[in-house]
């Protein structure tokens, strides 16, 4: 296996402490705290241990404090409800004695029942399409050290945007975008799993979609980004180690917050999961040092 995709795993795995409680260790990859979707991932998959014979089905979230890369995390399990068909566990992440965040999770026992879905966008299909990664030298040249090590670095996801990302001209857009992503590498033929690495990959790019109709640029060093819930719904298998588009929109910016939403569809059009997501968005006149830097991931 590629080996930044088995390093993700093994981040997602988590030590067993106790039967409720689990620690994990984090990646820097870029961002100005802990990768949010690491921190999804790992909560899930602490819940994922306490539950058997049933998968999730949705997940809602609170960012509290930013995360310390440095730090590992506590994940600490509520085993809140087990019913005949359901199971929801609560989840607290805790670091240096404080929580910095906290997530819902309910599971249910797979069942059969009526079915419809909407319609996949119609769209250019990855073959053809660039990475992200596909970057002009001269580009590289005029951006953040953090997105420019971000662009550069290897991942355990490939990225191919429908619409290529303008990290350093201004313009104003429609607050729709269209990604194709898929992990580097087969991965083995475990539910759980492909739902949480869906789950880690899913807070990728997904706030950014607020920006779209201001024209704002990253590189002018004016914009403070950060996640401050999450939410995620998994609607019917599906496997992140074949390409799925990640179709985002956001109906709505207001109050220095931005939402977005998102839909993940197979290549023939099977919608396999929902997601919604809001966050600071605070365009700033001037530098200020004692701001929180944004996560270049959450750039459109």
């Amino acid at each position: 296996m590629h080996a930044v995709l088995a390093d993700l795993l093994k981040l997602l795995e988590l030590e067993r402490i106790e039967d409720n409680i689990f620690r994990g260790e984090s990646r820097d990859i870029g961002s100005a705290q802990v990768f949010g979707g690491q921190v999804v991932g790992q909560a899930l998959s602490a819940a994922h241990q306490t539950v058997e014979s049933r998968r999730a089905h949705s997940l809602h979230a609170y960012f509290l404090r930013r995360g310390d890369v440095k730090s590992p995390i506590v994940y600490e399990v509520d085993r809140a409800r087990d019913g005949g068909s359901f199971s929801v566990r609560r989840v607290v992440a805790i670091q240096h004695g404080r929580p910095i965040f906290n997530l819902a999770a309910s599971f249910q026992k797979p069942e059969v029942g009526l079915e419809h879905q909407a319609a996949m966008p119609d769209v250019q299909g990855p073959e053809g399409l660039q990475d992200l990664t596909a970057v002009a030298p001269e580009i590289l040249a005029r951006i953040p050290d953090k997105m420019r090590r971000y662009l550069t670095d290897k991942r355990p996801f490939e990225f191919r945007p429908v619409r290529p990302m303008n990290f350093t001209e201004p313009e104003k857009l429609a607050p729709q975008k269209h990604v194709w992503i898929k992990a580097v590498d087969k991965l083995p033929a475990d539910h759980n799993l492909h739902r949480i690495l869906l789950a880690y990959v899913s807070d990728y790019e997904l706030l950014g979609t607020s920006t779209l109709p201001h024209g704002l640029i990253f590189a002018r060093g004016n914009v403070q980004m950060a996640s401050l819930d999450h939410a995620l719904w998994f609607h019917r298998q599906a496997r992140v180690d074949e390409w799925l588009l990640y179709s985002f929109d956001s109906p709505n910016a207001a109050g220095a917050r931005g939402f977005a939403r998102g839909q993940f569809f197979t290549a023939d059009g099977e919608l396999v999961a929902s997601t919604a997501q809001e966050g600071l968005v605070r365009v700033l006149s001037d530098a200020d040092p004692e701001d929180v830097p944004s996560d270049p991931r959450l750039q459109g």
